[in-house]
């Protein structure tokens, strides 16, 4: 029988760190894409498997159970994060981890109920999205009380006692967004901000990181927030309405993955010197990018967000590590030229609704406007 390959082993060959390869392993964050992709190839050549067996027998128990609060739209985001989530879910599977998934419909929406639904399951640990930090925070530090770690994935509960968070810098998101909305926009001009709901700490840590990189650039002012509260509707509407009234509005940053109705508003007015700098990817925004109305996204990653999450809570369970209290990805740049790079343009399996539906509903619901 050959020898067992090691971490070891892996690191050597590789000539990195063992702490690079335990990262590059368990999708941790702080090592770059293309060091990740040498450990993995790596390991792969070497014909590495993790020794499932002995990790099983370090939880000292048949099973361990994983509670999920995620919502359910907009599935361009939520889809990829529940695949991540359940994924790593059916890998953990062998070492006896089970989910039990409570969503809620929409950010916000019944997460008080969902979660304390979740605290009478017998739980090691609970991912949660705070759409209402301060009507959560209770909730999560009644669970924390009693011995079940708390992730929250995308977004914070900055007020709670959560063990840990996963998310894609929302701070730094808006600082991107500025700067490239800066440069996309020659001279003096207004822009605009729309989010989602301001109580939520991703939207409105997004929003300040716009706003306090955006005052650095002389020229280009910040003409108003808008909450849009991640309706459809309302985002079209309330684009419509800015359009009309501000004739010097040059650039729009969509902090949300709601941004096919402010697209399709700025298409119709036809106001072909605005740009927009949106969140995350999906097939329906390619149209937008091709003609010029999208001049870049900050990407999240919402796979890995729901993967990472994961893989703490199993090896604080399994393996006893702390649980780091931010594990922080790296925001990336969408631009035309990389569309194809990522995963929500090359598999295409989404069953969102196109833009002539949207914009049926849409006209529908304003009164056949």
């Amino acid at each position: 029988m050959s020898k067992r390959v090691g971490l070891h082993e892996i690191a050597r060959r590789a000539e990195v760190s063992i702490g690079t390869v335990d990262r590059a392993l368990h999708s941790r964050p702080g090592i770059s894409d293309a060091t990740r992709e040498k450990v993995l190839k790596m390991a792969e050549m070497l014909g590495y498997t993790p020794d499932l067996a002995a990790r099983a027998l370090a939880i000292g128990r048949s099973q361990f159970r994983v509670g999920v609060c995620i919502p359910e739209e907009f599935r361009q985001f939520f889809d990829p994060m529940r695949d991540g989530i359940f994924g790593e879910a059916r890998r953990a599977a062998h070492v006896g981890m089970e989910l039990i998934y409570r969503p809620v419909p929409r950010l916000g929406e019944i997460e008080q109920r969902q979660l304390s639904s979740l605290l009478e399951e017998d739980l090691r640990g609970l991912i949660v999205m705070p759409g209402k930090p301060l009507v959560v925070a209770p909730i999560i530090d009644a669970a924390e009380a009693r011995g079940i770690r708390v992730v929250c994935i995308c977004s914070d509960a900055l007020h709670s006692r959560r063990s840990g968070v996963v998310y894609t810098n929302p701070k730094l998101q808006g600082q991107l967004a500025a700067e490239l909305l800066a440069k996309f926009i020659p001279g003096e001009a207004d822009v605009a901000a729309i989010t989602g709901m301001l109580q939520t700490e991703e939207h409105s840590q997004k929003v300040e990181g716009f706003r306090s990189r955006l005052a650095q650039h002389s020229g280009v002012t910040l003409a108003c927030v808008v909450e849009a509260h991640e309706s459809e509707v309302e985002s079209y509407q309330k684009t419509m309405d800015l359009l009309s009234k501000n004739p010097k509005l040059r650039g729009i940053y969509v902090s949300t993955v709601n941004c096919l109705p402010v697209c399709l508003a700025v298409r119709e007015h036809r106001r072909t010197d605005v740009r927009l700098i949106t969140t995350d990817l999906f097939p329906q925004m390619v149209p937008y990018f091709e003609s010029g109305i999208i001049g870049a996204s900050i990407y999240q990653d919402p796979y890995a967000q729901g993967q990472i999450a994961v893989k703490v809570l199993v090896d604080h369970v399994i393996e006893k590590l702390p649980i780091a209290s931010s594990n922080s990805l790296n925001p990336r740049i969408v631009l035309q030229s990389n569309l194809h790079l990522f995963r929500e343009v090359r598999q295409d399996g989404s069953e969102a609704r196109d833009l002539t539906t949207m914009r049926t509903s849409a006209n529908y619901a304003l009164g056949g406007r």
